[in-house]
């Protein structure tokens, strides 16, 4: 008898509850790679801190996590959206005290978080969604990246599932021209 999704899901959530390394390592394998896409594309240089953040979190809070795989992956998102929060309000607290400094003339300060995304397709898709207003991006990302569906991004980003829908609708339109312009651009130019 074979089990189903489910049923491996509740013996894998299960056994990482215990603490089974291999059971946290089943759950990081799956997930990690969407939740390290969708906190790159948010914070491009401390992603990998970020998710390190939410796999601590959610190490601390395994405890009590009930449900299922859908469920567990609309938990860690949540998880890492109050991470990204987070970090933004620290980011924002630090570049006003460096702007303190730069007024005193206490400090040359540089900005090494100011690097480029690499020219691969997947980040470079990253890099045109993170160009959307925050509202758009962050719901594309965990529409697709994510692949939460928009009652569940709606729960996790405090929105009704409609003006998810509408977010995703005015995030793609905006894409998709963008794309057609740098298309029709370098149309031009060869």
């Amino acid at each position: 008898m074979t089990l189903s999704r489910h049923e491996q899901f509740e013996g894998v959530i299960a056994a990482a509850k215990t603490g089974a390394e291999w059971a946290i390592t089943v759950l990081y394998r799956e997930f990690s790679p969407g939740l390290l896409r969708y906190l790159r594309a948010q914070a491009p240089a401390d992603g990998e801190d970020l998710a390190s953040e939410v796999w601590m979190n959610a190490a601390a809070g395994l405890a009590r996590f009930e449900g299922d795989d859908a469920a567990f992956r609309c938990w860690l998102f949540s998880i890492a959206r109050r991470r990204v929060v987070d970090f933004r309000r620290r980011e924002q607290r630090r570049r006003t005290m460096l702007n303190s400094l730069e007024r005193s003339g206490a400090s040359d300060p540089v900005d090494p978080e100011a690097q480029a995304l690499t020219a691969s397709e997947t980040e470079a898709a990253l890099a045109h969604i993170a160009s959307l207003p925050p509202d758009q991006a962050e719901v594309v990302l965990l529409r697709v990246v994510a692949g939460l569906d928009a009652e569940e991004v709606a729960a996790i980003v405090g929105k009704k599932a409609g003006a998810v829908r509408v977010l995703q609708h005015r995030a793609l339109k905006r894409l998709s021209g963008r794309l057609a312009r740098e298309r029709r651009k370098v149309d031009v130019t060869e």
